[in-house]
């Protein structure tokens, strides 16, 4: 599998990332039709692409995981990880990019749809990972590609650099002129593309010597050169091109159609001469100091109903054989159950993996995602992978009671191979839930337990963790007397229930004088009231109220702990309804981060969601994006992630935090207390 480092013709690693719909399963299919590695190109609406060979990301037409493939272009392995566009499987994404040399951004020649693509170009350029965008469909566009990337500029960090201008026939787009090769070459249908002269020569100067320029930024001699009217050799635009791409200051834009196979040899040539090999990713992660030893990080994880668990891993450094040994940075050990080349779901047994391959490793047990891990004693590296917050949740539950232990040792399988699902056990709510980056997320995650695991499941929107409390004080007296031969249960109170501040809790009060209660009873009341308060009159947990014993009485042989526990539950079950109890929910902080064309339409998304609008500034870090800042109850945030993807063309996201707790009334307090009382 592995070329010659040493020759730069090392394996290389290349993720293809953008927006759904971009085409980058079929880029993917493209190239490994190109290169021979597959005898007949696939295609998405006949669900036998390569990638994408889940049921789940067949019934959809649409990736919802990492997909690799190894191909072979002339002497230059390239192993290629399709990416999810849906943002919500960005985390695999995420996941994966660290470990890789470069990245091929896709997209549309559609300034509609070019704001999708700023969280992808961002996180490149904070990571300091190569890359190019690829401008596909490229047959289909009709507008300037000039202002196209003008609009693009302020998506990506990092300068764009223009590689090919598009030749023009009948308002189509038939081909390309390539600026450092000086070359101009037409389209042909799934072969390779003809060379032609330049037509447009002056077009072609122009563009060419706007990419030197930008080049030269980088280079004072290149500089020189163009200011003294000298051509440089095309060897030194090459290296330039190469070294600019390498230190992350220029991404080359590239042009081509992956459906009609046009401009893909262009771009694999460009990846072949222009990537950095694994040596430079390893000094980016931190692992170059390894030495001869095997250091390897585990991007992907993948659990099969027959084939058990495979770790998708790039060899950083070293070389690493079937059967090692590989201690983790907790100092625990794990071996090597099997190498494999992966191909889609095929695999192809390897003995052995150098640096720079990536692989499956099999039953790697205990080895979670993100994780680095070496044949040698070293210290590790530990790498830097974003970790997106939760923002939609799915409450689940077996259909059949019997099923809940293997429910959750499914789930713990899931969550190994897509770390951003989170499981939650409420046992205030008495509910068990899924929590992710959307429907489409969480719907996928059900189908995976019920089509792999076997299990039947009931889904439903979740509860929402009200509260209530009370407005005012009563006095209440609770008595238990029960004789029923031998010893009777007595026990008898006097308890004040009064309303605390907002947020104080439960407190308790002993006024006991003269020992009418004893004081081994004492706590047995507590006990009782605490008891009462996981439901009040209005069916929800009673919070911030004090109740204090000011009086009582007991007998000598009847008065037990459980006595008195019962006789408090009386009190409180017949004083609470009278203390005027009103219902709590929770409103949060939340931070809503937005497309700046895209706020005013949030700032009415909240208010008409019952929040408080506490302002907007601009989001740190994000040309052209907006953080609103508001309040707002939990009930209104079950969806809220649906309707601001469809605002802001699935980009809009936001994170919350608890704030306080606010009484709810009329109508709706009424709806949720005859809920409550119907369940």
């Amino acid at each position: 599998m592995s070329g010659n480092i040493k020759d730069g013709r090392g394996p290389r690693t290349v993720a293809l990332v953008g927006p759904y719909g971009s085409g980058k399963t079929t880029l993917l299919e493209s190239i490994l039709s190109i290169t021979g590695a597959v005898q007949r190109k696939g295609a998405i609406a006949q669900r036998n692409t390569v990638g994408d060979a889940s049921p789940e990301a067949r019934a959809r037409l649409m990736s919802v995981e990492v997909n690799c493939a190894t191909a072979r272009y002339l002497d230059q392995p390239i192993t290629f990880l399709d990416c999810p566009g849906s943002i919500e499987f960005l985390q695999d994404t995420l996941n994966v990019l660290p470990g890789c040399d470069a990245a091929i951004v896709v997209c549309e020649p559609e300034p509609a749809k070019l704001q999708m693509l700023q969280p992808y170009l961002k996180r490149l350029s904070d990571l300091k990972i190569p890359h190019f965008l690829f401008v596909n469909k490229i047959d289909k566009a009709s507008g300037s590609l000039r202002a196209l990337l003008t609009m693009l500029q302020d998506a990506s960090g990092t300068p764009l650099l223009l590689r090919q201008i598009p030749i023009w026939e009948n308002d189509a787009v038939t081909g390309f002129v390539d600026l450092a090769l000086e070359r101009a070459y037409i389209y042909r249908p799934h072969a390779a593309s003809e060379i032609i002269d330049i037509a447009d020569k002056d077009r072609e100067k122009e563009a060419r010597f706007a990419m030197l320029e930008r080049l030269a930024d980088y280079d004072e001699h290149l500089m020189e050169e163009l200011l003294s009217d000298i051509e440089p050799p095309k060897e030194e635009v090459f290296t330039d091109l190469a070294k600019e791409l390498s230190q992350g200051l220029v991404v080359p834009v590239l042009i081509g159609s992956a459906e009609g196979d046009n401009g893909i040899r262009r771009l694999l040539k460009a990846l072949r001469h222009e990537v950095p090999d694994v040596s430079a990713t390893a000094r980016r992660v931190g692992a170059e100091a390894a030495g001869n030893d095997a250091v390897v990080q585990i991007l992907k994880t993948y659990h099969s109903s027959h084939g058990g668990k495979l770790s998708l891993a790039r060899v950083l450094t070293g070389t690493l054989k079937d059967g090692a040994l590989l201690r983790r940075a907790d100092g625990g050990d794990a071996r090597v159950g099997g190498i494999s080349c992966l191909k889609g779901e095929a695999q192809t047994k390897l003995a052995e993996a150098h640096a720079g391959d990536t692989v499956a490793l099999s039953r790697l047990e205990g080895v979670a995602t993100g994780e680095t891990l070496t044949t040698g004693r070293g210290k590790l590296p530990r790498m830097k992978i974003e970790q997106l917050v939760p923002v939609y949740r799915l409450a689940i539950e077996a259909a059949d009671r019997k099923d809940e232990v293997k429910l959750t040792a499914a789930i713990a399988k899931l969550r190994e191979e897509d770390p951003s699902l989170i499981f939650d056990q409420n046992a205030e709510l008495q509910e068990m839930a899924l929590l992710g980056q959307g429907e489409i997320h969480l719907k996928v995650a059900v189908e995976k337990l019920q089509s792999k695991y076997g299990l039947k499941l009931n889904c439903h929107p979740p509860r929402m963790p009200y509260k209530e409390t009370i407005r005012k004080g009563v006095a209440q007296h609770g008595r238990h007397k029960r004789q029923s031969g031998g010893h009777g249960q007595f026990g008898d109170v006097h308890l004040e229930i009064r309303p605390l501040p907002r947020g104080s809790g439960f407190a308790f009060e002993d006024r006991i004088k003269g020992g009418v209660v004893p004081r081994n009873f004492i706590p047995s009341v507590e006990k009782g009231i605490v008891d009462y308060l996981h439901r009040g009159p209005l069916g929800f947990p009673v919070v911030d109220l004090a109740v204090a014993l000011t009086d009582g009485s007991y007998h000598s042989v009847d008065s037990s702990d459980a006595a008195f526990q019962t006789a408090a539950r009386i009190a409180m079950t017949e004083g609470m309804p009278n203390c005027a109890p009103v219902l709590l929910e929770s409103i949060m902080h939340v931070k809503v981060h937005v497309p700046s064309d895209a706020t005013a339409k949030v700032n009415a998304l909240v208010s008409g969601r019952r929040g408080q609008l506490m302002g907007f500034d601009a989001r740190e870090g994000w040309k052209g994006w907006d953080t609103v800042e508001a309040q707002m109850p939990l009930a209104e945030l079950s969806d809220l992630i649906i309707e601001l993807r469809s605002l802001t063309q699935g980009v809009g996201t936001y994170e919350m935090a608890f704030d306080h707790l606010a009484e709810l009334t009329g109508k709706l307090a009424d709806q949720v207390v005859a809920t409550a009382k119907a369940a």
